[in-house]
């Protein structure tokens, strides 16, 4: 009986120090696909979002963040990888819904882009930059279209004539794929991006059988998982990812009851504004009532008292 409580225990020890992290945290992903050494994998990934060949990828403009003191490299999470020596690609991963999103996405892509060029040299230097957002919610703005867009400048009548070829920016929203057909499912990317959610699912297991990619991606994540300087990254990242989702709850909370608070007392204000009205109206009716009472019986004629009291003759005849 010990033995087999022990055997039970050891298999349970065992099936939590294999849990994976996850790629969709920020700091794994930087890991994952910003390291050199992952070259290989960053190049497969980036042909599923591209849709085209890529002969190379230079990772060395990397931070490695095993590597570096965490408190000061923690805001430095994205990936630049620099694609057949002439252009940029920035692959960032949010897993919380950030205020000014969009404006963001130009700020990074204008970032890297101004980035390759030194003072004094000429514009032509300037590399294609293309700028790459993950992100695992919806992006409002973006309802009505799919789980991957793409997104360049083009002349507003025509609707085709690019203006420029060196801005490039797409946008991936994983939480979409719940809604993919099976047709679908079969993209390149698509396989991707069920590997970001759920590495360990039965569709990556498939996936891993034909893709040397996604097979390196996951052999490389569970390498990962085993290393304690990453679990400990993940998990302050994970923290001051969920102390920021609470902060802004808060925030909105407050905001919803500062908003009925002030709505209530707009309503008191209200209240009372329309009640001394309502009550100055009844007070001049009581008073014109009783002015008109005192006149009848004063035997004044019906016709006077209306003119001065703006009663009707039905009115009066019932006081």
């Amino acid at each position: 009986m010990e033995n087999k409580t022990e055997t039970k225990n050891n298999t349970k020890e065992e099936n939590e120090e294999k849990k994976l992290l996850s790629p969709k945290l920020d700091v794994v992903f930087q890991a994952l696909f910003g390291e050199i050494g992952s070259e290989r994998i960053t190049k497969k990934f980036l042909e599923a979002i591209l849709e085209r060949k890529i002969e190379e990828v230079d990772l060395s403009g990397n931070i490695v963040l095993r590597r570096e003191n965490v408190e000061d490299k923690m805001g430095v999470l994205d990936v630049i990888a620099k694609i057949n020596n002439n252009e940029y690609a920035n692959i960032e991963m949010q897993v919380a819904d950030k205020d000014n999103l969009l404006e963001r996405i130009l700020y990074y892509w204008a970032r890297v882009y101004t980035r390759n060029i030194k003072k004094g040299e000429d514009y032509i230097e300037l590399k294609k930059t293309i700028e790459i957002l993950i992100v695992d919610f919806e992006i409002k703005q973006l309802k009505k279209l799919g789980y991957h867009s793409k997104w360049k400048i083009i002349e507003e009548k025509d609707r085709k004539l690019i203006l420029t070829d060196d801005l490039e920016i797409h946008i991936i929203e994983i939480n979409k794929i719940k809604k993919l057909t099976e047709k679908e499912k079969n993209k390149e990317l698509v396989k991707w991006i069920y590997f970001l959610e759920e590495p360990d699912g039965e569709k990556v297991k498939e996936y891993m059988k034909s893709d040397s990619g996604i097979k390196e991606a996951k052999g490389k994540l569970e390498t990962m998982s085993e290393d304690e300087r990453m679990q400990i990254l993940a998990d302050l990242r994970l923290k001051a990812i969920m102390d920021e989702k609470a902060i802004k709850r808060l925030g909105y909370k407050e905001g919803l009851a500062s908003g009925i608070k002030d709505g209530i007392k707009q309503g008191i204000k209200q209240g009372i504004k329309q009640g001394i009205e309502h009550g100055i109206e009844q007070g001049e009716n009581k008073k014109t009532t009783e002015i008109a009472k005192k006149m009848k019986s004063e035997n004044i004629d019906i016709a006077i008292i209306k003119r001065i009291t703006g009663l009707t003759e039905e009115e009066i005849e019932k006081l």
